[in-house]
Order: C-alpha cells, then sequence, then structure tokens
C-alpha cells in the first residue's frame, strides 16, 4: 500500500531531528506516552553545552568534524542518560555484508582503582569500536590474518536502547570499515552516495537561483514492509522454515487466497495485539509508523512508516525486522521476512518510495499543480529516467538474491524487466518535453460518486500500476522489486549513486549551455533543448503497460531493455567497467570494494541454495520417504487382507500402484539432486551458473514428487505441518 507523505516538511527531512526539536507546540508526543529509547536531537538539546550541541548540529549538515573535547562530553551526556534506563552495557551497531545487524556489547562499568565499579563512557569508545573484521563477509578484502576493523559512529543517526526482560543495552549506529579504510559494511556505501547526491543536485538548484539558504539535498525513503505471521509451533515442527525460512514442500489446500478475502481485511485479535506491541516498542525508538494491514495471501501483513532521510530509515528498516521477529514470539507467533515462504500464494516485497529533498524541506519530486511550468522539476525527473534506463541493469542487480529470485516475475511482484511507470500527467508532460514546448498539465478534477449522501472525491491525474518495478506515484517513485528481507541500504545507495551520475551529467551540459544565454528565455530553451534530447535517448525506458504479458517481453526486447531472470544473470552488472567507473568516479565505491561485493552476492547465492539443497535432501529422506513408505506398506496389507476375505482389492490395488509409483519417484528425484549438489568446490560465480542451469530445476522435481505424496498419505503418517494448517491459523 502507498500513502502520500504526511507534509513535504515529513518526506524532505530527518524525521526524529525536526519533530523532536519542537517542544513547544501543544500536542501529546510519543515519548510522553511510551517513553523514548532514542537519544535524539531533542534530548541532546535539553542534555548539552549550547555550544556543543551546535557542534552536533554543524557535524550533521556536514560542515565539520567533531572534535575531540566534544565528543567527551557527548559521551558523558550518553551515558547519564544510558544509565538512567537501566542500560549496563554499550555496542557500536552495524551492518555488515550478511545483510542482517551485527553488535560486540561492553560494559559501560569500570574499575575505580579502590575495589568497586563505576559507569564510564569515554569520547574514544563513543567515536570508534574495533570488530573483528575477518569473520564477516568481506569478498577478499580481509583475510583470516587481516582482523582489523573499526566501527564509526554515525551522529546522523541517534542511539538507541534494546531492552530484554533482564537487559538494556545502548546501540550505537556505526559504520564499519576495514584497517584500509575499505567499507565493509552498507551504510558506508550509502553515505557517500548522499554526499554525491547531494553535491549534483545542489548544482541543479544554483542553475535556477533556487539554492539560496539551502545547505544540502538528501534523498528521503518511506520502506513499506510484509510479512508473514504462523504459529510458532508450527513453525519449529517444519525444518525448512527453521533452516531456510521458506517451505521446501508443501502442496496447495483447496482454499488460500483465491477468494481475495484476506486482503485489507478485519485484523485477527491475536495478530492486532501483535501488530500494537510492535508499533508501541517502535513508537520508544522514535521510528515513526503510520500503516498496519493484512496483505493479499493468508497470514500475510504489511506495515509502513513515515518518510525519512534515507540513512536514517535504513537504519529504522534494520530495526523494524528485528522488532517484528523479537515481539512475535511473545504472542506465539514466528515472523517470516522471506520473499516467498510459501508457493503459489503471494510472496513479501519492500516497496521502496524514495524521493529527493533539500535540507529547508522542498521535495524536488513533487510536480506541483502545474508541472509544464515548472522546469526544475522537470530537470530532475530527467535525471531519473535517464538513470533507470543507462543503469537499468545495475537497477535490477541491486535486488537480486536467491530469495528474491522466487518472487520477481509472479502475479504479485514486477518482472525482472526494469522499467518506468509515469502515469498519464508526466507521460504526456515528456511527449511535451520531446517536442520542445510544454503547454498543458493534465488534470484529474473529481468524481461524482452517484449517491447523494456520498462527497464527491478528488482524482488524480493518472492511475497507478502496480506490475511496474518503478513507479512514479505522485511525488516520488516507487522501487517495488525490492525483496522483504533485503537491506534497503544497498538499493537506495544504487539508485542515489545512478541519479547523481545523471544530474552531473545534466548539470554539466546545461551550465555550458546557458552561458551563451542573455535573456531568461533564451535560459529556458536552452535548458529544454537539453530536455527534449534526453527524453528522445533515454524514453524507451517509460512504459505504462501490463508488465506481466508476454507482448511485453516481446517489446523490451525490441527497445533493447536488459531481460535479466536471476540472480547469476545480474552478478556481471555489479562490476562491469561502466558499473565500477561511476561508483569510483563519486567515491561510493572503489574497484576493490565493488568487486567484493560481486563475489560475496554471488557467495550467498549459492550458500543459499546449498543450505536449501542440503535441508531438502535430509527431509525428503529421513521424514517424507519414511512416511510415504510406512503409508504404501498400509496399503499392501490392506490389499492382501482384502483378497484373502475373497473380496475384490481391484481399487486398493491402483492405489497401492499410485504410491508405489509416487515413492519410485521420489526416491529418483532425491537421487538426481544428490547427482548435481556438487558445486561447492566451483567457483562462485561458475557455482551460480551451475545453481541455475542444473540444481535448481532437481529442486522443483523433487518438491513436485513429494507434494504429489502429500495428497496421498495418510494425513497422520505426514511428518510436516500443511500450508492449511500454516496458512489458516488464528
Amino acid at each position: 500500500m502507498n500513502r502520500e507523505p504526511q507534509s513535504e516538511a515529513i518526506a524532505a527531512s530527518n524525521y526524529w531531528q525536526k519533530t523532536s526539536l519542537d517542544a513547544q507546540k501543544p500536542r501529546q508526543r510519543i515519548d510522553e506516552i511510551f517513553g523514548l529509547d532514542a537519544f535524539d536531537m531533542r534530548t541532546m538539546r535539553q542534555r548539552l553545552p549550547k555550544s556543543v550541541f551546535k557542534s552536533v548540529e554543524e557535524v550533521m549538515g556536514g560542515g565539520s568534524k567533531l572534535s575531540q573535547d566534544d565528543a567527551e562530553v557527548i559521551a558523558t551526556a550518553m551515558k547519564d542518560w544510558a544509565i538512567e534506563r537501566g542500560v549496563t552495557h554499550f555496542t557500536h551497531w552495524f551492518q555488515p555484508m550478511t545483510g542482517l545487524t551485527a553488535e560486540k556489547h561492553d560494559s559501560l562499568t569500570v574499575p575505580d582503582g579502590e575495589g568497586g565499579l563505576v559507569y564510564r563512557l569515554s569520547g574514544n569508545s563513543l567515536i570508534q569500536g574495533e570488530p573483528d573484521a575477518s569473520s564477516f563477509p568481506s569478498g577478499g578484502l580481509r583475510a583470516t590474518f587481516e582482523a582489523r576493523g573499526y566501527t564509526a559512529w554515525d551522529v546522523t543517526s541517534p542511539a538507541f536502547i534494546v531492552r530484554g526482560s533482564n537487559y538494556a543495552t545502548l546501540c550505537i549506529p556505526s559504520a564499519f570499515v576495514s584497517w584500509n579504510g575499505e567499507a565493509l559494511d552498507k551504510k558506508t556505501p550509502l553515505l557517500r552516495s548522499i554526499d554525491a547526491i547531494s553535491t549534483q543536485a545542489m548544482r541543479i538548484l544554483k542553475v535556477f537561483g533556487t539554492d539560496e539558504g539551502v545547505n544540502s539535498v538528501g534523498s528521503t525513503l518511506g520502506a513499506e514492509q510484509e510479512y508473514f505471521l504462523i504459529d510458532r509451533n508450527l513453525y519449529h515442527a517444519r525444518p525448512d522454515l527453521v533452516s531456510c525460512d521458506r517451505t521446501l514442500f508443501g502442496s496447495m489446500p483447496p482454499k488460500h487466497q483465491q477468494l481475495d478475502d484476506h486482503y485489507f481485511g478485519s485484523i485477527p485479535t491475536r495478530v492486532l495485539s501483535f501488530m500494537a506491541e510492535v508499533e508501541r516498542e517502535l513508537a520508544r525508538l522514535g521510528i515513526p509508523v503510520q500503516t498496519r494491514h493484512n496483505e493479499v495471501a493468508p497470514g500475510q501483513y504489511e506495515i509502513a512508516p513515515l518518510f525519512e532521510t534515507t540513512n536514517l530509515a535504513c537504519d529504522h528498516q534494520a530495526m523494524l525486522m528485528q522488532t517484528l521477529k523479537s515481539v512475535a514470539g511473545r504472542f506465539g507467533f514466528a515472523a517470516i521476512l522471506h520473499e516467498k515462504p510459501f508457493a503459489g500464494v503471494n510472496g513479501s516485497g519492500k516497496h521502496n518510495n524514495w524521493s529527493m529533498s533539500t535540507d529547508t524541506g522542498v521535495n524536488l519530486l513533487d510536480p506541483q499543480d502545474e508541472a509544464h511550468n515548472n522546469l526544475q522539476f522537470m530537470v530532475f525527473l530527467c535525471g531519473v529516467i535517464r538513470a533507470v534506463h543507462k543503469h537499468a541493469d545495475l537497477l535490477r542487480a541491486c535486488i537480486s538474491s536467491a530469495t528474491n529470485d522466487h518472487r520477481l516475475g509472479a502475479n504479485e511482484a514486477p518482472p525482472a524487466i526494469i522499467s518506468i511507470f509515469l502515469g498519464d500527467m508526466l507521460t504526456d508532460l515528456i511527449e511535451q518535453i520531446e517536442k520542445g514546448s510544454t503547454s498543458r498539465t493534465l488534470k484529474g478534477g473529481r468524481l461524482d460518486l452517484g449517491a447523494r449522501t456520498l462527497p464527491e472525491i478528488k482524482r488524480d491525474s493518472g492511475d497507478r500500476n502496480r506490475t511496474s518495478p518503478f513507479a512514479f506515484i505522485g511525488n516520488r517513485f516507487e522501487f517495488r522489486a525490492v525483496g522483504s528481507t533485503a537491506s534497503v541500504a544497498w538499493p537506495n545507495t544504487v539508485i542515489n549513486t545512478i541519479v547523481a551520475e545523471s544530474l552531473d551529467y545534466l548539470a554539466t551540459q546545461i551550465e555550458k549551455s546557458i552561458k551563451k544565454s542573455t535573456t531568461p528565455a533564451q535560459k529556458d530553451a536552452s535548458i529544454r533543448k537539453i530536455l527534449s534530447d534526453v527524453i528522445k535517448d533515454h524514453k524507451a525506458i517509460v512504459f505504462n503497460g501490463d508488465n506481466y504479458t508476454e507482448e511485453w517481453q516481446a517489446e523490451a526486447e525490441a527497445r533493447g531493455l536488459p531481460n535479466l531472470k536471476t540472480t547469476p544473470d545480474t552478478i556481471p552488472a555489479l562490476n562491469n567497467r561502466q558499473t565500477a567507473s561511476m561508483f569510483k568516479k563519486y567515491k561510493v565505491l572503489s574497484n576493490s570494494e565493488l568487486d567484493s561485493r560481486a563475489e560475496i552476492f554471488a557467495t550467498k547465492y549459492v550458500t543459499t541454495i546449498g543450505i536449501e539443497s542440503r535441508q531438502m535432501l535430509s527431509i525428503a529422506r529421513t521424514l517424507i520417504l519414511p512416511a510415504a513408505i510406512e503409508h504404501q506398506r498400509r496399503v499392501a496389507n490392506a490389499v492382501v487382507s482384502t483378497e484373502s476375505a475373497g473380496v475384490d482389492a481391484s481399487g486398493l490395488r491402483e492405489s497401492l500402484e499410485l504410491i508405489s509409483d509416487g515413492v519410485h519417484a521420489l526416491e529418483q528425484k532425491i537421487a538426481a539432486l544428490d547427482e548435481v549438489f556438487s558445486f561447492t568446490q566451483l567457483e562462485p560465480l561458475e557455482a551460480c551458473y551451475h545453481i541455475r542451469d542444473h540444481v535448481l530445476s532437481a529442486m522443483d522435481e523433487l518438491r513436485a514428487a513429494a507434494d504429489f505424496l502429500e495428497t496421498r498419505v495418510d494425513q497422520n503418517l505426514w511428518p510436516l505441518p500443511s500450508y492449511s494448517q500454516l496458512l489458516t491459523m488464528r
């Protein structure tokens, strides 16, 4: 589900900073209701000397570095705040290339030299930590004997407290780099990409004279999260769910999502209680959540936040996923974030609503009422169109994974072909731009619903396209292809960087062109000519139709758009010459940092499928096959006893033959998967291709054989909870 931002101030700014500084408005604050466990700007303003707080603001604005003296003052204030809330330990909380978060806890207490303990957090400990860098995925950047790595405090993201029944830990959001300074995490490149987009966007604002009072431009993000809830006992009875977070076997029940009766339906009481507790936990952490509802598949739900600056939104997304997992157990649930935990029903995504805004709160992708007169908006729009077309392969690669491959292209997710949906109003606008002049903005008008008691409602100027991977929806782009397990930091690093590259190109062309202009009209004409050329060169990426059709597949090929269907197909796009040159130019990733990510993604793909294959063979051999053989034995005994009584057993014999054939087929498919399983000695990319070409099809065939038996074997013998049990629990 999509929501318009509450206001441009929210869409454009760091939510926790802007709202928490305003303590004078007569409204009830979240922290007054729940108590706030985030060391936000309001807290710092209350606890820090004015001069130190001003230094923090300057650091957050990118104007200076934090001094050691200021760090000591902040550390002491943060320590005092934390121990008042029962905190005993602190950690530099970071996001390594595992795709998860990591932390090493240190005590806040130190010996006082007299046999006692005192609480202490030094400025050095606040700013810098040192976890082991060799045991995290590094793609060759670190070897086992090269273990040193550093964490560095990210001042722009507030420290927060994680609580348990008998502990409270202060978490300090941090970047994670090697001894050589190479990025080993997802935050560091993201922050670099934000700097890149700010630099280039400011050049555009300067062209139009709208940079006055603006210190920076950043991207903003609202990342919706879909997830499943199932009964915890059933979860632990499924080894595939425990080890793989998805069901490797399972036949479809008679009723699943065919009636569309779960979507936006009444939320079950137990689930609603869980949601309320999650929102309470998130409110304490300063994470602004707005929406909750049932999703399409049974047992599937969605939580959606308000817009924040991208760096903060990425941190909050990681915290949100952790919170879903931890709170679920309190209500007897297991929260499943996998993109496709159940075959045959909708999977889960993480719709990435992305925009650009100034630090003064102006959304640069808001077309306003008369878009055809908003030339600055047209420049930013064309910049995005060019970026997505030029780097469609990279954009597809940044959301690739073994888990997301199960979802992309299915009925609820966009296909592997990257395209842009603009809607009627913007499509009409770029057609005008291509012709060299703009004279109108299409209006949606109002809808009369035909009943006296119903009001007229405002109609938007264009419909929405739920099949598009990259769709404009009012004042932002929604990247719908991001998977539900993914960290949103990497996709947004890519979006920021490719857009920065396009804005750089446009700014350079415009700056050269307008030097020859002597009047505003000539300047506008020069800019429109540049935009017209951009549209002519890159309009092939725009498609407003049904992305699921075979006709679109053929048309996309004719347009020259890449169709990278699986993760192995996308990996070469991560470090080709164009990609490497761009990341290096904007200082987002060095060549070695980029190469390491390609290797990490390939290795993770291989490892994920390797775990699934092993688990599949284990379940098939030790659970499903014995159950099927036992059922076969019982049917065989029934045939013998029936015929011994002189009764016709032809029907039973047919059932026995069916089961016997099924058991034989299962044994064959087990052997076939076992035969193609030997890929662990291959190089990561070679192993990816082997999996794509041989292993996945063998897994599918083994599943089909097992799922057939599930529909024939006595339910009391079947060793796994069925889809009916997993999906219909309340």
